[in-house]
């Protein structure tokens, strides 16, 4: 068995819609046979994972599975393996060091 890091997109939709639309991306540890079986168990993952909840303003908030975005194989599973990474482009570097700056203070301030 093999271990795969998948990106499952999911939409999420309040009320009836109206309002910019926000996508959930949600990272899955899965142990499959192989590639193709990983997709199918992300899948079926994604599928089972699909909500819906009435929320404070009595509207339906749904997370609608979208699909399976991207599918990585993990070479082995030890401290400090790398399960996912992003390349961000910023148009301000000094701003979006501050913010890394500041998520991180925050998981320091759960601790």
């Amino acid at each position: 068995m093999n271990w795969y890091v998948a990106k499952l997109v999911f939409r999420v939709i309040s009320g009836n819609g109206d309002h910019n639309a926000q996508f959930d991306e949600q990272l899955r540890l899965i142990n499959a046979g192989n590639e193709i079986e990983a997709y199918e168990k992300a899948s079926t993952i994604g599928h089972a994972n699909q909500d819906s909840f009435i929320n404070v303003k009595k509207q339906t908030v749904k997370w609608q599975f979208i699909d399976v975005a991207e599918l990585n194989a993990l070479s082995g599973l030890t401290d400090g393996t790398e399960l996912y990474y992003n390349i961000h482009e910023a148009t301000d570097p000094d701003l979006y060091i501050a913010w890394a700056h500041h998520k991180s203070a925050l998981l320091g301030a759960k601790n």
